[in-house]
């Protein structure tokens, strides 16, 4: 029959920012619920359930599922990136040891921390912290990318001399973190 469609009518259910990959960039969504209805010549007859929930760019005005939510905007991106190099310095760090510490400083300001990022070396992180730093993180980065973040504990960690054992155990929890395998880690590392 001419005239005749389903049609869903939207309500706004919550918004924020997420990463659109229609736009590829950080961009304003709504996500949205619906319900479809059944149309004769433009007028709502039948209820058909309900549609949704799904994202909605308010830029671009696709439709995603609500799972892109689960992917890091470009910011979030960042601020995981900068907390995953921090979390590694300190986790390499030796108490007292000038010569890591000028390192752990150096690497940090070329991951983009100020200046003095010696206020931010801060504290010692458990097994668990830096799994949670860097977990999550990985599936975002590339090979190269998890390996530099490897490379940055290991310059570290070579700051005072060779590997001790701690680094050695360290290291390993940092390249298993990032999903890298045992050989790339120990080539990364004899690199160093």
């Amino acid at each position: 029959m001419a005239g005749t469609g389903i049609r869903t009518a939207w309500r706004v259910t919550d918004d924020g920012d997420f990463f659109c990959p229609e736009c590829g960039g950080d961009r304003c969504y709504q996500r949205l619920a619906g319900r479809r209805r059944l149309t004769v010549l433009g007028v709502p007859l039948l209820p058909l359930g309900a549609a949704g929930p799904v994202v909605a760019c308010v830029l671009c005005g696709t439709h995603h599922p609500v799972a892109a939510l689960d992917h890091p905007t470009t910011t979030g991106l960042a601020l995981l990136l900068r907390d995953a190099y921090r979390t590694v310095a300190l986790a390499l760090l030796a108490p007292g040891d000038p010569a890591a510490r000028a390192a752990a400083e150096d690497s940090l300001r070329e991951a983009g921390f100020p200046q003095t990022p010696g206020d931010v070396l801060v504290g010692t992180p458990s097994e668990a912290e830096v799994r949670e730093a860097l977990e999550p993180l990985a599936p975002h980065l590339a090979v190269p990318g998890r390996e530099s973040l490897l490379l940055h504990g290991a310059r570290i960690a070579l700051a005072d001399g060779p590997y001790t054992e701690a680094e050695r155990v360290t290291l390993t929890l940092v390249g298993m973190s990032l999903g890298l395998a045992a050989a790339d880690r120990e080539r990364l590392l004899a690199a160093a």
